[in-house]
């Protein structure tokens, strides 16, 4: 990931509703979630989420389809993770007794499933 799209997505995410937004998307991935119901969740007017949400998007945070008349946006996982990469890929200089205690909390939020041919 270039810097320049790293700083873009960092600003997008250190304002405290865009950041809600995005962490809300998150947690429902897979699923979509319509623009009106961010804004109700959240307790922003429309226009205020629009807003935020077109920041989200210029950030290439989040993605939008629109269903009918309503908007649908999900969280770009894979922007988020190319994201998460970046900024922890030179972690301490390559010294794993320093990063090893990230890592090891990091681990725990998303154990990999078993699979269920076994």
């Amino acid at each position: 990931m270039e810097i320049k799209l790293a700083t873009d997505a960092l600003s997008a995410l250190s304002q405290r509703t865009r950041l809600e937004v995005f962490r809300l998307l998150v947690r429902r991935e897979p699923q979509s979630v319509a623009a009106g119901d961010l804004a109700k969740a959240i307790g922003v007017p429309a226009n205020t989420m629009s807003v935020h949400l077109n920041v989200l998007s210029r950030a290439g945070l989040v993605s939008s389809e629109r269903h009918s008349r309503s908007i649908v946006y999900r969280a770009d996982l894979n922007r988020f993770r190319e994201l998460m990469l970046f900024m922890l890929k030179d972690c301490c200089d390559g010294r794993s007794e320093i990063c090893a205690p990230l890592f090891a909390d990091l681990i725990p939020c998303c154990p990999p499933k078993e699979s269920v041919d076994a």
